[in-house]
Parts: structure tokens; C-alpha cells; sequence
């Protein structure tokens, strides 16, 4: 009897604690309700608080300033901001979260400076923080010396250099010879440094890096996008006509200064044939396995500058062109501005998430930019989401159109929180998840508000890494009809990519580090997912800004 009311004195004390515990009051909606715009007032409230009635509310929670600091960066009060999560930092100083969100809001304030030493700090105290890896990365990538495109270094500079990337490369990605074998990789390496000499430029040698960075064939592996090679390069330099890369054929689409007309085809540049101009690039742009249409993306963006380094800069340009024998030679450019890159037409305007209705039976949720809610922010993307399926199921809409043209990629969990809305079943979405993931290796329970009408992807070659996870999925599962090309990833990655630079010639450089398999990996590793309809641009569609992926998913609903 004793032993029996110890038990039940024991649990009526937990069970008392516990609803003490739950019925403690929110720090955040005291601060917000009282002192949200006087901020300084706040923390002093704040401390008052603790100081007198400290088991009224969840101070013990470090998720309440985390979130007041948030609430006030979304409201353009960056100052605010940092002195509350300066609190956080002072409250938790052994959590690596607070000096996260400080270095994301030092960012903000342009403070390059203070935002490195609070993701440094932050990695410190979480080695697998990738979200302050990748801060840190982009703030070293952006203030990089961009004026070096003549300068010569030492032979031996160069030499040691090139040793120097391809041990990283093979050191750190975890599967450097899975595309190609490690007898051609090593073969590429001593090809490139016999091409070295005393007279070798930055420019020629940052051209042979980004042919070993793109022979690990990860599309986080690599020199990244063409900015480092492309902002360096003199405008009277660049080939001056803006074009497009469609299937194997290259077509004008802006002739800039010369007399020319669009769409058409360039068949020849300074005698050398447009495949093997192409085939020279593509060895020189980074993409998942042997993904074509990632390199055409890639390319197309940047075609005025990569077509000078396959050319080894000529100091003029001819062209021939279809239906016209004689070369034509082409004016230079005295000056030039990049255009934007171009995405696909859609309903979202400027947003990278949106929905919107075609009529009352069919909506169109458009994802372009999961890759913007790493850590912190995914709360933004779970609660669009969250707010979109509701409506679109108190709607009773019949037809979903997911629009991921453009996205390419982001945090695992954006994925798999779209998948739990798409399922009608528990689901696993990795089998190997390495590095920082906080994706469960276990049984994912999809909502029961998931959408139970007719389901259409939309894709295209930009697609990779986590938006290649989630067309694993769909594709494997038959969770939707997908139309467009071929996505430029599929069931496998190696992300997690950690920037690194040369020694000598400071050349930036990413290599992925962490395997990520999802539980659906029937696929070719060396091509991306396929649609089940391949719809694609013609050059005159291109030139309309013709959107012939929507148009033929609207056709298609209307048959079925």
C-alpha cells in the first residue's frame, strides 16, 4: 500500500508540474502585445519578467525570441532584430541557433563582417550547421578579386593547384569516380597540367579547373554558375549575339549591334562547327550524372561568354549561317549588359511561391524557389503550404498543377512536406541521408487534408538535387502526370557542398560531401527524371514567350 501511494503521489506531482509546464504563458505574444514597437522597452520588460514571475512564462523556450526576431526582420526592422536576437544569444549562449539567425541578420544589414563571426560561432557549436557553411560561402563568393582575367602566375603555382583540386575533389566527394573512372579522371588531370606553361593566364587556367570540377558529375561539385569566368571577361571579348542552345541547334535570339535576324540558325562560329563548339562547353558544365539539358540551361545563360573561352578569345567573330554560304564577320560589343535569366511563364509573376486559379476546377501552385528556406525560413514555406492546400481543398478543386520549372533544389524538408500533402499513403523519403538532414529515415504519415484530385507536375532541366527527390517520388509512385524535359536530377545526390579556393590563384570552388538517396531510386543515375509527356519550347514559341508546357497540361485536362 505505502509503495502504491508513492507511485500515485510521484505521477500527481508530474502530472501537476506538467500542466504547469503547458499552461505557462508565450514571452513572444507578452513582448509583441505590450512593447513590440518600442524594442529597447521590451528587452527590459523582458528582463523584468524573468526576474519576477520566471515560471509564468516559456523563457525556457528559445524559440519565442528566435521568432519575435524573425517577425521583426519580415517587417524591415533589422536593427530590432539584432538587439532581440542578441538577447537570444545572451539567453541560450551554448545554442548554435541564435548566432544563426544574428548572422542572417547582420547579412541583411550589409554587415559582412558580423554576420561571418555569428555563423563562424554558430558552426562552432554545430559543425553540421549547413545553413551558416553556405552563408559564410556566399559572403567569401561575392567579395572574390573579379579583375584577374590577364594576370600570369608561376608554373609551378599553377601545377601545385591543379594537385590541389583534384585531391579535394576526390578526398571530399564521397564518389569521385561513380561517372567516370578513376584512371580518366587522373588521365584529365596530368592532360591539363601539360598544358601549362609560363605564359599561362588566370583565364585559361580557371577554364581547365572547371573541366575537373565538372568530371565528378555533381551538380554540387563545381565552379558553380559561369559568374567567376564571365564577369572577368572584356566586353569586346564576348561574342556579340545573345542565343539559345535548342536540342542540338543554336538560334539567334537578340543579334545586340549586328544586322541580323532572330531565330536564326548559326551553323558554323570562326569555321568551327556549332557540336563540337557545344561538346567542348558541356565537358566544361557542371550537371548531375550526364544530364544534357542541365549544361543547356547553363549555357544558354551564358552563352556570350562561354562561347570566348571554347574559342580561346578570338579578337573577332565570324558566323555562318543557315541558308547563306559565306561567313558573315560580326561587329564588336563596346559595351553590354547581361539580361536576366530567363524563366518560364508563369502565374507567380516575381514570387517563387504562389497559388492561383485557371478557373474554378484547376490550380496552379508554383514553386520556383525552394532553395530560399533553409533553416529558419522553412517555417514560411511550411505555412504557404500549409494555408494553400486548405483553400484548395475547401475549394474542392479537381485539377493541382505544380509548377517546379526553375527550381532547383533547396532543404529536404520543403520536399517531403509537399510529398505528405501528395501521398495517400505512409511514405520513407531518403534511405541514406547524410550530413545535416533533418529528414526522418522513417514512415512519413501524409495529411488528411492531402489533395485527392488530379495531380500535374511541371519540369524542366533546371530541376536538380532536392527538386530531383521529389520527382523520384512522384514519377516512382505515379503521384502525378509530369510534363516538360528532362529534369536535370533524379533519385541521387551528393549535397552538402563545402566551398573551398585554391591556394595560389584563390579560384573558388564547391564539392558536395553527403550522400542523399531517396527510398524511391529505380532510376538511371546518369539521367535525370523523365516526364511522362516531353513538351518543350521551339524557337518561335521561345521568342513568343509561349508557354507550350501549361498549354499542353491544359489540354490534356480537358481530354481527360
Amino acid at each position: 500500500m505505502k509503495i502504491s501511494k508513492i507511485i500515485v503521489l510521484v505521477f500527481s506531482v508530474f502530472l501537476f508540474t506538467s500542466c504547469q509546464s503547458q499552461t505557462k504563458k508565450s514571452i513572444k505574444e507578452a513582448i509583441v502585445k505590450t512593447s513590440y514597437n518600442d524594442i529597447d522597452g521590451a528587452i527590459s520588460y523582458y528582463k523584468k519578467l524573468k526576474k519576477e514571475v520566471p515560471n509564468a512564462y516559456n523563457f525556457e523556450d528559445e524559440n519565442e525570441l528566435n521568432n519575435l526576431g524573425y517577425q521583426l526582420l519580415n517587417d524591415n526592422r533589422i536593427a530590432d532584430a539584432i538587439k532581440i536576437l542578441e538577447l537570444l544569444a545572451d539567453e541560450f549562449p551554448n545554442s548554435f541557433n541564435p548566432y544563426d539567425s544574428l548572422g542572417e541578420a547582420y547579412l541583411l544589414q550589409e554587415n559582412s563582417k558580423l554576420a561571418i563571426e555569428n555563423y563562424k560561432k554558430s558552426l562552432e557549436l554545430n559543425p553540421k550547421n549547413e545553413n551558416a557553411e553556405r552563408a559564410i560561402i556566399n559572403i567569401q563568393f561575392r567579395n572574390r578579386n573579379k579583375n584577374k582575367f590577364n594576370k600570369i602566375y608561376k608554373k609551378q603555382q599553377y601545377l601545385d593547384d591543379l594537385d590541389e583540386l583534384a585531391k579535394t575533389l576526390t578526398e571530399t566527394n564521397p564518389h569521385p569516380y561513380k561517372f567516370m573512372s578513376k584512371d580518366d579522371f587522373w588521365r584529365v588531370v596530368e592532360e591539363k597540367k601539360n598544358l601549362i606553361t609560363e605564359k599561362t593566364t588566370y583565364r585559361e587556367f580557371i577554364w581547365h579547373c572547371s573541366e575537373l570540377t565538372t568530371n565528378i558529375n555533381c551538380v554540387h561539385t563545381g565552379l558553380g554558375y559561369f559568374n567567376q569566368e564571365s564577369e572577368m571577361l572584356p566586353t569586346s571579348l564576348r561574342f556579340p549575339i545573345e542565343t539559345r542552345l535548342i536540342d542540338t541547334k543554336l538560334y539567334i535570339t537578340d543579334p545586340l549591334i549586328n544586322d541580323l535576324k532572330k531565330r536564326t540558325e548559326i551553323l558554323m562560329i570562326n569555321g568551327v562547327e556549332i557540336a563540337d563548339i557545344i561538346k567542348d562547353i558541356f565537358k566544361h558544365i557542371t550537371s548531375q550524372g550526364h544530364i544534357k539539358t542541365k549544361k543547356a540551361i547553363y549555357f544558354n545563360s551564358y552563352s556570350t561568354s562561354y562561347i570566348p573561352y571554347a574559342l580561346n578569345f578570338p579578337a573577332a567573330y565570324t558566323i555562318t549561317i543557315k541558308g547563306r554560304k559565306k561567313p558573315i564577320q560580326l561587329k564588336q560589343l563596346q559595351s553590354y549588359k547581361p539580361k536576366p535569366r530567363h524563366y518560364p511563364t508563369n502565374l507567380c509573376e516575381s514570387k517563387d511561391l504562389c497559388l492561383d486559379y485557371i478557373d474554378d476546377n484547376t490550380a496552379v501552385l508554383t514553386v520556383i524557389n525552394s532553395g530560399a528556406y533553409y533553416g529558419n525560413r522553412f517555417s514560411i514555406f511550411k505555412e504557404f503550404m500549409d494555408e494553400s492546400f486548405k483553400e484548395i481543398n475547401s475549394k474542392n478543386v479537381k485539377n493541382l498543377i505544380v509548377d517546379v520549372r526553375s527550381n532547383s533544389g533547396g532543404p529536404g524538408n520543403t520536399a517531403a512536406y509537399l510529398l505528405r500533402y501528395l501521398y495517400k499513403k505512409p511514405f520513407v523519403y531518403k534511405k541514406l541521408s547524410e550530413g545535416g538532414s533533418n529528414i526522418p529515415h522513417k514512415l512519413l504519415e501524409p495529411f488528411e487534408n492531402n489533395f485527392k484530385g488530379n495531380t500535374y507536375f511541371l519540369i524542366d532541366g533546371e530541376g536538380g538535387s532536392t527538386t530531383g527527390h521529389l520527382l523520384a517520388h512522384v514519377k516512382e509512385s505515379k503521384l502525378a502526370t509530369i510534363i516538360g524535359e528532362e529534369l536535370g536530377g533524379n533519385h541521387f545526390c551528393t549535397g552538402g557542398q563545402r566551398m573551398f579556393k585554391l591556394k595560389n590563384t584563390e579560384v573558388f570552388y564547391k564539392v558536395g560531401r553527403y550522400t542523399n538517396i531517396t527510398s524511391t531510386d529505380s532510376f538511371d543515375v546518369n539521367r535525370g527524371i523523365m516526364p511522362d509527356h516531353y513538351v518543350v519550347q521551339s524557337i518561335e514559341d521561345f521568342l513568343k514567350d509561349k508557354d507550350v508546357v501549361m498549354e499542353f497540361t491544359m489540354e490534356l485536362i480537358k481530354e481527360q
